[in-house]
């Protein structure tokens, strides 16, 4: 019976996508982080929580921390690590966060690596601006011959609004706009034309928290391209999914989010298993993996974020 099976076995195997070691050991690494990292908790939040076994029942430590303050009404949301967010939902007047991310996408030829540094605040309750400059660099392998310029490639500025908070549903909605600036490839023209396109992009926010510890949130809206002394090439439609897991009495999450884009009739997902980890009360750092079903383009990737908070609304104030 094994011999009649091992050439069956053998042709089904056949036509499975065949993943090199350097692929295979980047996505173990990127899933085993993403499962079994976030489950450690900081020895004082552990007493702490301990402690207070009553209050961990009904809702974590955080939780408690972020909605008894009543100036400005907000619910605590999960926020996924690759498309973040301009700010919280129901963002409160001072808020600011810096965050610096490091981008690497398998390319079939070579490895796109961006880096990127962004900065956000809340300049009044509900209002979350956000300005980030990405630059993106190549490493070939494989005797691939086309590989694109090292460049910073180019300036966004964004801004989001939440026009609902629902503090009894745990449910918030958000509009927003980003607009991107594509900064010329060559370094012998960015002085005199350093704009080589630019991308539109509205978009709606909307999340719920289930239970204390369950998230989801949606993220979608249309992207605009210009290029400058052209036309508008067609448009892309995105929808971003994310569903995570907080772990009780800390911010640390696992969660999987998942990146749609509609371009010509066809759709585009990636998939990236996701976690964050607090190291204390104003560092945190997400990891994420980037997981293609439509091989094509792409192949596994991994996405770091270092978030610093020097200022939060998600503290009590203090009387």
């Amino acid at each position: 019976m094994p011999y009649v099976c091992l050439p069956i076995l053998r042709g089904r195997l056949a036509g499975l996508p065949v993943f090199g070691p350097r692929l295979l050991l980047r996505a173990a690494c990127t899933m085993l982080l993403s499962f079994l990292l976030p489950l450690y908790l900081p020895a004082q939040e552990r007493t702490k929580a301990k402690s207070d076994t009553s209050a961990a029942v009904r809702d974590s430590i955080f939780l408690q921390r972020v909605e008894r303050v009543t100036a400005s009404p907000k619910v605590y949301h999960a926020e996924p690590i690759a498309i973040d967010l301009m700010r919280d939902l129901g963002a409160r007047k001072g808020e600011a966060e810096w965050n610096l991310g490091i981008v690497q996408t398998d390319k079939l030829g070579y490895d796109d690596l961006v880096v990127f540094a962004e900065y956000e605040w809340a300049p009044i309750d509900r209002l979350g601006l956000e300005v980030e400059v990405p630059a993106v660099f190549h490493t070939r392998f494989g005797g691939s011959d086309k590989v694109p310029a090292n460049q910073v490639e180019s300036l966004k500025l964004a801004g989001m609004y939440t026009v609902h908070v629902d503090t009894t549903r745990h449910w918030s909605t958000a509009f927003g706009y980003l607009h991107e600036a594509l900064l010329t490839e060559s370094t012998r023209t960015l002085l005199r034309r350093p704009v080589r396109g630019q991308i539109f992009n509205p978009f709606l926010v909307t999340a719920r928290r289930w239970t204390d510890n369950w998230h989801t949130l949606l993220y979608t809206g249309p992207r605009l391209i210009r290029r400058s002394g052209g036309g508008w090439e067609r448009p892309v439609f995105e929808a971003n999914y994310s569903t995570h897991y907080m772990v009780p009495g800390t911010r640390n999450l696992v969660g999987l989010e998942v990146n749609q884009s509609v371009e010509r009739g066809r759709s585009n997902f990636v998939l990236r298993p996701q976690m964050r980890v607090g190291i204390n009360e104003h560092f945190l750092v997400g990891i994420a993996g980037g997981i293609p079903v439509n091989r094509d383009q792409e192949r596994v990737g991994t996405f770091i974020r270092l978030i610093y908070e020097p200022q939060s609304g998600n503290k009590a104030k203090r009387h």
